[in-house]
């Protein structure tokens, strides 16, 4: 192989979770498909972000100490471990909870981590959900770690600042920062995350007509960056959205003006608690589509083990549909696998975990579930005779739609009602009796790789893209993505002391001289909730057309990248989804032209593959960390003098 006449390099902007997590997969592959480069002149990588390195912005350390991360202390790991099907080698590492107790038994906390957050960590078990600022320091652990591995001859440059501007010249990728600094790579990673963006045209309007009026409305950005000094205590706010951006809210707005959560146990729940108000509260009217928290995380482990995945829903199944070039109906085609997919999960848990609870065996199940049809009479005999209980059988419309049936005549009324749901929720994600909703979830990971695939093959329906999709990645959102059960019992505190109400499911606000006014299908002929503030809690919806980002603006606007727009047969559009459109294999980007670019590459949530997650859970064969490897490899390769690889479909 020939000598390049320069060094190699990358640069990957973004260095969070996920360009670490690239960096990690490169690392790791290097000696394979670099040796003559790291023999010779040695490879340059260079991480850019204006945040601390590892990181980055949404886990950074400069956050209110009240913020917590809602994945247990034992569930979250940056590295590969032997459940992990890739290419590159695999590669173990700590994970949160390893690195914890490692720090504890021989590390120096206090001088790691300052008194804080040492405190903190002397309290953390395997179950617990750590604050955010506890997991920048792992996540800067991490990436040290992945530093100190790099192979002989890869050199990793940090640099603190902002990639403004990505060109090319005679083949070389040439990134100018915003401290002046010009970098020029042979390939370039655009891993920034959630991308902020100039608000949208419905946005832009609400927010004129408030001023008009002189009303208050904070538009969706993330929580911990918001300004709610606007918001004055003693007066009702209204909230558009109830997920993660949602519980952010409360905490800042309730706990972090310095009210208290107190034990209030009682016989129903013994993690009961009460609110003890500082006298700075406002009162937060909260509503959404579902018009419910998100569901808790559970609190328990598998008693079975690792469901048998995939069973209905594996790459075979998904390489046919592939296959057939569609349209693929998701609605009557892919939904039926899907939910089999899910219901195989929860069983497995029930009858292995709980044998107690079933009338037969595994074994008898499984082989009577697997001959009949999701939703058939058939299968509802079956759930019937072989799971006495009700709350033993999975109702996947009760998890999407938790207040249906749920009516009020006013808010107040509403109130308990709305309680008694989330409370039971909540009770069946903690008591070690409803393990099968943990089955479940790790059934849905299996399904969301297949779905991945499927949303970036091309071959789904117009209506499944624009509609569809959508819609399961709300669902799987909000069984996945939920708040631990302390946000839940302090919420439930809230709602209780008269500072929290919900306002049902099927959210609408009207706005005029008078305020915000909000109503609900749960409240259908109800007099409205009027407010002077109306708060949209959640993240901007991504844009690559609409984003603050020069250099992803840039692109876009030379057709050196594209936003995806789904059309329907017609070739009329149906949605603009604001995605960065990838090539689903590696994460190389599209171009304008119809090609795709063989030296740039993205990853993360501003682009068209959708990856639970930027770390997962140990021993799952994560969806992140193989498309983590794909991307690297694909990285790496598109080096001068790396070995060569067939290049994927676009």
């Amino acid at each position: 192989m020939s000598r390049s006449p320069h060094a190699p390099s990358v640069v990957i902007v973004g260095a969070g979770p996920r360009g670490a997590g690239v960096l990690e997969r490169m690392v790791a592959s290097a000696p394979e498909l670099l040796s003559d480069a790291l023999a010779g002149p040695g490879v340059d990588v260079h991480l850019v972000d204006p945040f601390p390195a590892g990181a980055g912005r949404i886990w950074r350390h400069a956050q209110s100490p009240l913020l917590a991360m809602n994945s247990m202390a034992a569930d979250v790991t940056m590295w590969t471990d032997s459940s992990v099907v890739c290419d590159g080698p695999v590669a173990p590492g700590p994970s949160f909870w390893d690195w914890a107790q490692d720090l504890r038994e021989h590390g120096d906390p206090r001088a790691e981590l300052g008194p804080e957050l040492a405190d903190e960590l002397a309290q953390v078990t395997a179950s617990t959900f750590p604050s955010r600022r506890l997991q920048s320091h792992y996540l800067a652990a991490v990436l040290r770690e992945v530093v100190g591995r790099a192979p002989a001859g890869m050199r990793v440059h940090v640099h603190r600042t902002t990639a403004e501007a990505l060109d090319e010249t005679a083949g070389r990728q040439v990134v100018t920062l915003a401290d002046g600094t010009v970098l020029r790579g042979d390939a370039v990673v655009l891993a920034s995350g959630h991308l902020d963006a100039t608000p949208t045209d419905d946005e832009i309007e609400l927010a004129a007509r408030a001023d008009e009026f002189g009303l208050r409305y904070l538009p969706p950005e993330q929580t911990s960056d918001s300004d709610l000094s606007v918001i004055a205590p003693g007066e009702t706010v209204l909230a558009r959205g109830l997920g993660l951006a949602f519980v952010d809210l409360v905490v800042l707005l309730f706990e972090g003006r310095g009210g208290r959560f107190v034990p209030d146990p009682d016989d129903a729940d013994p993690g009961r608690l009460r609110y003890e108000p500082c006298g700075r509260e406002p009162v937060l009217v909260g509503g959404s589509p579902r018009g419910a928290t998100y569901h808790s995380k559970t609190h328990y482990q598998l008693r079975a083990g690792l469901p048998p995945l995939p069973r209905f829903l594996g790459p075979d199944v998904t390489d046919d549909l592939i296959a057939s070039g569609g349209p693929v109906d998701v609605a009557t085609r892919v939904w039926p696998l899907m939910a089999k997919e899910i219901g195989w999960g929860w069983y497995h848990e029930l009858f292995v975990g709980h044998p107690d609870r079933v009338r037969a065996g595994w074994d008898e199940f499984a082989r009577r579930f697997s001959a009949v049809a999701h939703g058939s009479p058939e299968e509802a005999a079956l759930i019937a005779e072989l799971v006495p209980d009700p709350l033993d059988r999975l109702d996947l419309t009760a998890l999407d739609r938790p207040l249906d049936g749920v009516h009020a005549p006013d808010l107040e009324a509403l109130q308990p009602l709305v309680r008694e749901r989330i409370a039971e929720d909540l009770r069946q994600h903690v008591d070690e009796r409803h393990t099968p909703h943990l089955g479940a979830f790790v059934a849905m990971l299996s399904v969301y790789t297949e779905t991945t695939r499927l949303a970036g093959s091309g071959v789904l329906s117009p209506r499944s893209r624009a509609k569809d999709m959508p819609w399961w990645q709300s669902f799987f959102n909000s069984v996945a993505s939920g708040p631990p059960g302390f946000r839940v019992r302090q919420m439930l505190a809230l709602s209780r002391a008269g500072y929290l109400r919900f306002l049902g499911a099927g959210m609408s606000v009207d706005i005029d001289a008078d305020g915000f006014h909000a109503t609900s299908t749960t409240l259908a002929g109800a007099a409205p909730v009027t407010t002077r503030v109306l708060v949209d809690a959640r993240l901007p919806d991504p844009s690559v057309s609409r984003t603050v980002d020069g250099l992803l603006g840039g692109l876009l606007a030379r057709g050196e990248a594209v936003e995806e727009v789904l059309h329907d047969d017609d070739g009329a559009p149906l949605r603009n989804t604001g995605l960065l459109s990838v090539r689903p294999a590696d994460g190389a980007l599209h171009t304008a032209d119809g090609g795709v670019h063989e030296r740039r590459f993205a990853v993360g949530p501003h682009t068209t593959v959708k990856v639970a997650g930027a770390f997962t859970r140990p021993g799952m064969n994560a969806q992140s960390l193989r498309y983590n490897d794909a991307v690297a490899r694909a990285v790496l390769s598109a080096l001068p003098g790396a070995a060569s690889r067939a290049v994927p479909a676009a």
